[in-house]
Parts: structure tokens; sequence; C-alpha cells
């Protein structure tokens, strides 16, 4: 029985030290831990990179899921599916203290369509190492046995940087503190999206449904670039997104242009007419009320304002002369709404051109929404606008009498995409984050108040009623959505310290 009171104490004591270590973790040691496991985390996204994950196919949203469940299951996570009526998500829980409170983490597992033929590698879901040289990308034979990763050299593969990148550095670092016998300073939850990229259609009632199952303190989100300064990076809100389809018709069907030339009028006269109408010269959209309610006040343009960035060197980057006049500044930029035309359609181009006359052009619009400016008003200001422009709208084709009667016919149809969030700056997820990453990294996080892109993360502020941060990892440069995405080495063995330091930090 001696024996037994012995041990019992023995553990505890055990218990005691590593719970009191884990709060004395120190940058140099949680530098030390990475540098000693990045090999095995860098082997592990590889391998995870190889899984093709379009969301748009079954298989493979399954196929990830798996991975995703056998990982958390070998990290000793609960995991269970939530079912949807579309794609599953999947939830991992680990009680560490019956006491503490948990976070949630957000990994969005899915990535965008490829299209093999513009990468510049047989596979975008084989990944391929790359050093620059010279100005060019060249791929480097990688030894899966060495030692030291230089930070300059990049993976290149879809997802890399959206956002499985991320996922692997929590992930990671879940690792290497279980390995260590560290335990984290509060209990976690973990959610997977595999439709991110398709707007997350079932999400928000599946948020509803799992109240319970998903309540914590807060929402922190594994997902986004960092700032261009590519200094690690805090994002306190996303925009939301609507897209829209105009449509104007012109003759029941193209007409040749020889024959019906200066009789039959051309849709895509009138398509430029109206887009002509939505911005004036400086960029500011013309349509009323488009900006209503969204007001920056000087502590928002303080912070705002307080982010390192040169408009000359940004500009130079992106090979334009001048900016759009909607506010002074790139970050102040992002607090509006924006309206931008992202695909045209008339006719015929290149090797396809014919003399026709286009029945009809095909506007293709998304608006990216800020908390001010919800998806459904912003939809009713440009229908608004179509018609003061003199079209008449139709709910499709228009029949034989609206062709007769109205010269300017346009079809309108719209998506509400994910809602716009913002976290305030100033609060105590901000404090604790910043504590977090100021241990390891110094006074160079760089806190921004919100993203130009949108995550569906309304449904969790919503239904939670938490806070959300976004905690940004990749590399500004990354090529995100396009082809040869990359995800520099160096972030993402930032991105597992970053994640060291916050699970080793004590909730405020």
């Amino acid at each position: 029985m001696k024996n037994l009171v012995n041990l019992l104490l023995i553990a505890v004591c055990i218990s005691s030290s590593l719970n009191s270590f884990s709060q004395k973790l120190k940058s140099d040691d949680i530098k030390l831990m990475v540098d000693e496991n990045f090999m095995t985390a860098s082997t592990n996204l590889h391998h995870f990179l190889r899984l093709p994950n379009d969301g748009n196919f079954p298989e493979q949203i399954e196929n990830n899921k798996a991975w995703c469940d056998s990982v958390f299951k070998s990290l000793k996570f609960k995991t269970q599916t939530i079912i949807t009526e579309g794609a599953p998500l999947l939830f991992a829980e680990k009680i560490y203290h019956k006491k503490r409170k948990s976070i949630l983490f957000y990994l969005q597992i899915d990535g965008q369509p490829v299209d093999r033929s513009e990468w510049s590698q047989n596979d975008p879901f084989e990944p391929v190492f790359k050093t620059l040289k010279n100005g060019e990308w060249t791929t480097e034979e990688f030894d899966f046995n060495q030692k030291n990763i230089p930070d300059d050299l990049r993976i290149f593969a879809r997802s890399a940087s959206d956002s499985k990148g991320p996922a692997m550095s929590l992930i990671s670092a879940l690792k290497i503190l279980k390995e260590q016998h560290i335990t984290p300073e509060y209990n976690i939850k973990v959610v997977m999206d595999f439709q991110e990229e398709l707007g997350s259609p079932d999400l928000p009632k599946a948020v509803l449904n799992n109240k319970s199952l998903l309540q914590a303190e807060m929402l922190l989100i594994m997902d986004g670039t960092r700032h261009l300064s590519n200094l690690p990076t805090l994002t306190y809100g996303a925009r939301g997104i609507t897209t829209a389809t105009i449509t104007i018709f012109g003759s029941t069907d193209a007409l040749h242009s020889g024959q019906y030339g200066n009789y039959a009028p051309n849709p895509v006269f009138k398509a430029a007419q109206l887009i002509s109408s939505f911005k004036d010269e400086k960029g500011i959209v013309q349509i009323n009320e488009f900006y209503e309610g969204v007001h920056l006040s000087d502590r928002d343009k303080e912070l705002l304002n307080s982010i390192p960035e040169n408009m000359d060197s940004l500009n130079l980057r992106l090979g334009i002369a001048t900016f759009e006049k909607v506010a002074d500044t790139y970050q102040e930029a992002l607090q509006f709404p924006s309206f931008n035309i992202r695909g045209l359609k008339a006719g015929w181009t290149g090797k396809e051109v014919r003399t026709l006359i286009p029945e009809e052009v095909i506007i293709e619009i998304d608006m990216r929404l800020v908390p001010e400016t919800p998806g459904e008003r912003q939809i009713e200001l440009l229908r608004a606008h179509i018609k003061e422009e003199g079209f008449y709208i139709v709910d499709s084709i228009p029949t034989k009498e609206e062709r007769a009667a109205y010269p300017k016919l346009v079809s309108l149809d719209y998506r509400i995409g994910s809602k716009p969030f913002r976290t305030e700056m100033d609060s105590s997820i901000g404090e604790f984050l910043n504590s977090a990453l100021t241990k390891v990294f110094g006074n160079t996080i760089v806190n921004m108040r919100t993203t130009g892109g949108s995550q569906p993360m309304a449904p969790f502020i919503e239904a939670l009623n938490i806070p959300a941060v976004s905690i940004r990892i990749p590399n500004p440069d990354n090529n995100i959505h396009a082809p040869n995405e990359n995800l520099r080495m160096g972030n993402y063995k930032e991105g597992i310290i970053s994640c060291i330091a916050v699970l080793t930090e004590k909730l405020p």
C-alpha cells in the first residue's frame, strides 16, 4: 500500500512538473523543439499535400477526412463526423484540464480546382521543392534524411498555403508537444471544413445544430496569408462576398456583322455603358449608398496606419501606376466594400474570332462585404442602379413581347456567400495572441483589422457568441488559388513555432 501511495505521489509530481514546464517555455526552447522535429513535420506536410482535395468530389473529401481522422486519433483526440445535407465536417476534441476552458480551431482542408496544364510541374498534387535562382524557380532534389531545410526553400503544390500548410502547422505543434510530454494550457476543439472554397454551404446550419459541441472561449482560424511584409500576422476580420451575373440581351441569335451591322444593336456597347456607370475614373463605386454606414474613426485609422507599408513599393510590385481613391491607404481600402468585374463574355476572340454581332453579353461580378454593408442590401442597390441606367430586368430569357417592348434588357442572378466578420483589435483575444507571439518573435507582430478575402466564420461568431482571429502563416507571394501555389518552408517553421507559443500561453 505504501509503495502504491509513493507511485501516485511520483505521478502527481511528474504531471505537475510537466504542466509547470509548459508555462515556463521560453522562445529558445520552442524554436529548438521545432528545429529538432522540422524534418518530420515537413515529411507529414508532403504526404498530406499528395491527397487531391477538390471539394466538388465526394471521394476526395472522404480521403482527406479519413487522413485527418487518423492523425487526430493518433494524437489521442476524440473525433466524430458532423453530418450535414452536403459535405461532412470533422470534429476533434481533447480535454487536457477538467476545469479549464476550450479554444476552437478552424482548419480548411479543401483547395481550389486545378488546371494541370498551367502548372510548372507534372502534377499539382505531387509536391515539388524549388529555390529561386537567377529569377527562375528551380526544382531541387529533396533528401528527406537531411538535417537542415533552408528557410527560403519552397514547396509547390495545391493547398500548400491555402490551407493545408497552416493546418499542418497546428497538427505538427500538437504532435511535438505530445512527444515532449508538454500539456497545452487549455482544452482544444478542432473543426475541419472540406468545402470552404465552395463557400461552406452547409456550415451555418451545422454550427447551429452543434452549438454545445463547438462551444469555446474563442475561435482561432488557421487560414490566410501574411501581411505583405511577411511578418507574423494576426487578422481580426474578413470581408464577406456576394456574386452576381448580369446578362445583357441583344438579338435572339448571333447575327452576321456585314448583313446586320448598322441596324441590329450590339449588346456589347450597352454592356460598356453599364460597366462604365459602376465606377468613376478614380475607382469610386457610383452605385447610390454603396458605402453607406462605413466609418473609420481616428483610432481605427491610427491602428490601420501603424502597419508597416510602403505604397510606392506596393504599386511597383502590383505593376500599377496609381491606386483607386476609395481610401487614402491600402489598409483603409480593405475596410470598405468592393465592386469587381471578375469576368466578361461576348462572342469569340483570337483564332476563334468571327464577324458576328453577339446575341448577349455576360458580366460576372463579385462584391466584397463589410459588416455595415450586408449582401442582400448591396444586391438591391445594384438592382436599383441597373434600373436607373434604363434597363428592364427580366427573370430569365426575355419573351418575344419583352424584346419588342424594351430596348435595354438584362437579367440579374446572384448568390449571397459568406458574411463578413470583425473582432475588436483592442480585446482580450488580441492581448492573448500578441502575448504568445511576442514571446517568440518579439515586437514584430502585424495586427490587421481585416483581410480583403472572405472566410466562413460568421456562423461561429453569431451562433457561439465568441471572438475570432486568424493566425496568418503563408508567405504573401504564395500564388494563392493560382497555378504554382507554394509555401515558403521558413514560414511553415514559424507557423509551428506560432502554434506552440499559442498552445502554451495561459488564457486571460
